[in-house]
């Protein structure tokens, strides 16, 4: 399983970015597909996941009416629409991959590289 994430960077507060992760090496119809966080001196969290199959979905409350996850069956990609970005956003981004029905870090055994979102004041 191969997870790539691109279209981090650095954005106003107030603004949005819309992060990508291809996912490849693998059927995903009976996955769940992670967005995880994590910030300079913090855990990781999970903010959005999505259930590859039925696209059911569960953010945590600090995001949940600003971020977006979705996914596009055709191309095995999954995207997080992150809109109206604050500086406690900022962090690495990570998308993840379980077999599992689940918002645990340790169950989620595929991960991409990050990509880097920053929010400036």
């Amino acid at each position: 399983v191969q997870l790539v994430e691109s279209g981090g960077g650095l954005v106003q507060a107030g603004g949005f970015l819309r992060p990508a992760c291809a996912a490849s090496g693998r059927t995903f119809n009976t996955y769940t597909m992670g967005w995880f966080r994590q910030a300079p001196g913090k855990e990781r969290e999970c903010v959005a996941r999505i259930t590859w199959n039925s696209g059911a979905t569960y953010y945590t409350d600090s995001v949940k009416g600003r971020f977006t996850i979705s996914r596009d069956i055709a191309t095995n990609t999954v995207y997080l629409q992150m809109d109206s970005l604050k500086p406690e956003d900022t962090a690495v981004y990570y998308c993840a991959a379980s077999r599992l029905f689940t918002s645990v870090q340790g169950n989620f055994p595929y991960w991409g590289q990050g990509t880097q979102v920053t929010v400036s004041s």
